[in-house]
Formats: C-alpha cells, structure tokens, sequence
C-alpha cells in the first residue's frame, strides 16, 4: 500500500506533482496545522515531508507530533546541506534530510526508507465492560478480571473508571489516587508517559487505576478526548479494563478500539430487556462477534434461565459468574477483590473469564439449561 504524506508549508507546487505521480496520497497542511498531529487522539499520515527551502524555520511542533506519535516518520527538504539545520531536524525527529539540488528520485528514495523503518508501537488488549443495569455487578466485574490479569497473566494492567463522578473502581482495589479521570481528559495535549503515569494509582490487588471523580461535574466529556485516554493508556499497559456508564453515550461511542465488549447482566427480567437493547445498539456500533454476555449472580434455580437470555438478546451467554453474595460483600467492605481468593467458585469463575479474554486458555461455559419458557416476553 502507498503511503499516506502531509507536505508541509511547500514552497511550491512541484513536490506534491512530484508525489502524486507516484501515486502516494498527498495532503497540504501549512506549519500551524502540524500541530494538529500533537494530539494523542490524531490520525496521523504515514509520513510528514516539510520544506524548508528558502530559509524557512523548522516548525517547532514537529518534535511535539513525534512525541506522541513515535511512528510518524518526517522528511525536511532544505536549502542547502547546513550541519547546524540538518542537526535541528534530527533532534526534532526527522528521519532524513534533502538539500538542493534534487535528483530524479531522491524524495520518493527517502520516504521509502523512512516507511520501511517505521515501528508501529505496541498497543495492549482494551476489554470494556458494561452494565445492562444499575448494581448488576459491573464494576466488581472489571476490577476482579483485572486482578486476575495482573497476577495470572503476570501483565501490566490498568482499570479505567469510566463514571466520570462517584465510581468506585478504585475503592474496591483497595487504592487511594491523588487524581481521576477528569483529569486526565482535561490534559490529553499533555499526554507523554510520564504524566499519565503520574495520573493512576497503584493497588495492593495488583493492577493500576483511573480512578472516578469524587465531585459532580457540570461539563460531561467528549467522545475524542474518551477515545485519546483510552488509546495512550494501550500504548503503556498490556491490558486496559474499562468500566463504561451505559448511560454515557460518549464513552460508548470511544470503544473503537477495544477488542471485546463486555455486556453484564443477570436473571432480572428488566435487566434482561435492558441487556437485549444495549447488546443490539452495541452489536450495530462495533459488530457482532466483539460483544459478549456476561451472566452475573448466575442462579440455576431462577425463573429466567440462561436459554431466556440468550434468546432474549440474541446472543450466547459466554461467561457465567456464580452468585455468593457474601463473598463478594466482604470483599467490596475490604477493598479486597474476590479474585484474590484461592478457594471459591467465584473466584475462579473470575479467572477462567480473565483467562479465555486473554486467551490463556479455552472458555469454560456451562450448557444451556433445558428449563425457561419466558422468553417469549422478548418478542416484539
């Protein structure tokens, strides 16, 4: 495939004839629109060429763009061959340097090179959870699979706490953050490792959180700024476990990249009409086989079996979480979570679902039950 350019500020209009007839994708952006690709959330092109010629300055955002975006190769065509310009370039990230005069050939050789070298950084596995109702158990969900990440898989793991205000996430790791969420979407133009780094807080259980705000906010979050804390978090854990409001639409239209969404239900009947809703509107955003059930407090006894749900939502019940109410209450007053426990179906439950996400080892589910005739509730 050929690459995608941004040629930036030419001095005419003979470069970007140049690479068009070569067939690459060409775009024009002037210097101060560089700074577009500053962003963590940005879509950068695969290469950035900028010309200097005639003694323009370097513009001083490109070692900002390089900053968030390792991957992004750049090209400076100059004047003349200028040790001290040519190391400016290097220094803000270029990968080659072109003076005049040009040869036939000479730029498409150097944005070759610059493709072939590219490292395309390694993202983490994201999993989103989301509840199909209030007090389903999505957030004991997200901390206990991310418990079982972090030890288990021996990975570097980091809970994001999605409510933007009085989650608790963080209280049930166990972990005291200095700084939430908002935080971090207040300051995605000052994403770099460290800083967001100095943002989560570390638990005791094992993985990092993101922790909610505890106070109200008056302005909810953009889709964008959700989509960049989500993105950069991939680049510096193995796995991100998200816990997503249902109810905020901007958080469930920022899932673009997680690689399994996790819909938590249990056998209430309004809680099943509820995950059925979640589930299509999900399924239609981010297709079908990204979207799975999750069947908390799983009773065999209950009135709406396993089989009722899956008819009910139209999908297979993937994970089966048992109910032990107390367990699971002693855990939460101790900010201990259950997967941290040796002996407990619970909590192996917990581990065979942080295991078949990470695909440690095959999925466990139980057969449907032949008891439940109330799906026909469903029907429309």
């Amino acid at each position: 495939m050929l690459p995608t350019v941004v040629l930036v500020d030419p001095i005419d209009r003979d470069l970007e004839r140049t690479l068009a007839a070569q067939g690459m994708r060409v775009t024009v952006h002037t210097a101060a629109e560089l700074a577009n690709f500053a962003h963590p959330a940005a879509r950068v092109p695969d290469v950035v060429v900028i010309d200097t010629r005639g003694g323009r300055p370097l513009p001083p955002t490109l070692q900002a763009a390089k900053r968030q975006h390792p991957a992004l190769g750049a090209v400076v065509v100059a004047s003349e061959q200028e040790p001290a310009r040519m190391l400016e370039a290097m220094r803000a990230g270029a990968s080659e340097f072109l003076a005049e005069p040009l040869k036939n050939g000479d730029i498409e050789a150097a944005i070759a090179r610059v493709v072939a070298q590219r490292v395309t950084p390694t993202l983490g596995e994201i999993f989103a959870c989301v509840g199909a109702k209030g007090g389903v158990g999505t957030t004991t969900t997200v901390v206990n699979v991310a418990t079982s990440l972090a030890l288990n898989a021996k990975a570097t793991t980091l809970v994001i706490d999605l409510h933007l205000a009085h989650g608790d996430a963080a209280l049930l790791l166990g972990a005291q953050p200095r700084f939430s969420i908002v935080d971090a979407l207040e300051n995605t133009h000052r994403f770099d490792t460290a800083f967001f780094r100095g943002l989560v807080a570390s638990s005791k259980a094992g993985p990092d959180v993101l922790a909610s705000s505890d106070r109200s906010l008056i302005h909810s979050a953009g889709t964008p700024e959700i989509r960049a804390v989500i993105e950069f978090a991939a680049q510096q854990y193995q796995y991100v476990i998200l816990d997503v409001s249902r109810s905020d639409a901007a958080a469930l239209e920022a899932l673009d990249a997680a690689s399994r969404i996790l819909v938590i239900a249990n056998q209430e009947l309004s809680t099943v009409r509820s995950a059925s809703r979640i589930a299509a509107a999900l399924r239609h955003r981010y297709g079908h086989t990204r979207v799975e059930i999750v069947l908390n407090r799983f009773d065999r006894q209950a009135d709406i079996a396993q089989r009722d749900v899956e008819k009910a939502v139209g999908l297979p019940v993937r994970h089966l979480l048992p109910s032990d109410y107390r367990l699971a209450l002693e855990a939460l007053n101790k900010g201990r979570p259950v997967a941290l426990e040796n002996h407990s179906k619970l909590s192996a439950a917990y581990r065979t679902l942080a295991s078949a996400l990470a695909g440690t080892q095959p999925e466990v589910v139980d057969k449907p039950e032949s008891k439940g005739t109330i799906f026909g509730l469903f029907r429309q």
